[in-house]
């Protein structure tokens, strides 16, 4: 579903020589959710749908491989910041324990049927917790991504941002808007968050496939209290996605990255 500056400060890179088709592959290989066809609703467990096109879905986009002709890893969101620059998006989507951190990759807000209406931006700086770049621990599988000015304009000031939000709870109701491989426009589904361990909560709707990594939960206010990621790196089935519990850990890492 899947530039690192741990929160030590220190810098990671991956070597230029694996192509984009070998950066998909590990990226791929690394999500635990894979696409199931056929996929109905069972009565409890509601389907995704498009998305509408808003203030709050355009700042939702999906991660390329070198540009929007390239192929595409995840999704990442806008979120407030001091600097007006900053993403946020599940830890390995952008760094891997084979690949270290997954250089040339893009943003492209609000993409829709192969067009890029707000440009696309140059991840520059990107902060993990060392527990996810040492171990690619599950409980730290967020990552927070700077990205280059166009023409001059931070991505908030172009876009806004949503508001991150830590120790919220459970049972609180989102939505989910992400954009799966296999589609040309973004999915979105509401339903209401729930517990799984006290580091670790789940969403369900069917939908989320290979691509939603990274997608934001946001609350109606606007809040992103989590991203698809954490336990199984997201989920096995489309049906089922995790995320880890925005709590004092992800305030901690939002700290670094925007200091």
């Amino acid at each position: 579903m899947a530039r690192v500056r741990q929160s030590d400060g220190t810098a990671t890179r991956r070597g230029s020589s694996s192509g984009p088709a070998a950066v998909l592959a590990v990226l791929l290989a690394a999500t635990g959710c894979t696409p199931v066809s056929g996929a109905t609703a069972d009565g409890n467990i509601p389907s995704s749908r498009p998305a509408p096109e808003n203030d709050l879905s355009k700042r939702i986009g999906a991660l390329f491989v070198g540009d929007v002709d390239g192929q595409r890893a995840c999704t990442a969101s806008v979120v407030d910041s001091p600097h007006r620059n900053l993403l946020v998006t599940a830890a390995h989507c952008v760094y891997t324990s084979e690949l270290g951190r997954i250089d040339n990759l893009v943003f492209a807000p609000g993409y829709r049927n192969g067009q890029a209406p707000y440009g696309t931006w140059t991840l520059d700086s990107i902060t993990t917790d060392p527990h996810w770049t040492t171990d690619e621990d599950p409980e730290y599988d967020v990552a927070f991504v700077t990205v280059a000015p166009v023409g001059g304009k931070e991505i908030e000031d172009a876009l806004g941002g949503n508001t991150i939000a830590t120790n919220q709870g459970f049972d609180l109701p989102v939505s989910v808007t992400g954009y799966p491989n296999d589609h040309q426009d973004p999915i979105t589904c509401s339903a209401s968050t729930k517990k799984l361990t006290d580091t670790q909560e789940r969403f369900d709707c069917y939908g989320y496939t290979n691509g939603t990594s990274g997608s934001p939960w946001l609350t109606s206010a606007g809040k992103v209290i989590g991203v698809i990621g954490g336990y199984q790196q997201g989920g096995d089935t489309d049906e089922t996605s995790y995320s880890i519990t925005f709590d004092d850990r992800v305030a901690k890492l939002y700290r670094k990255a925007i200091a």
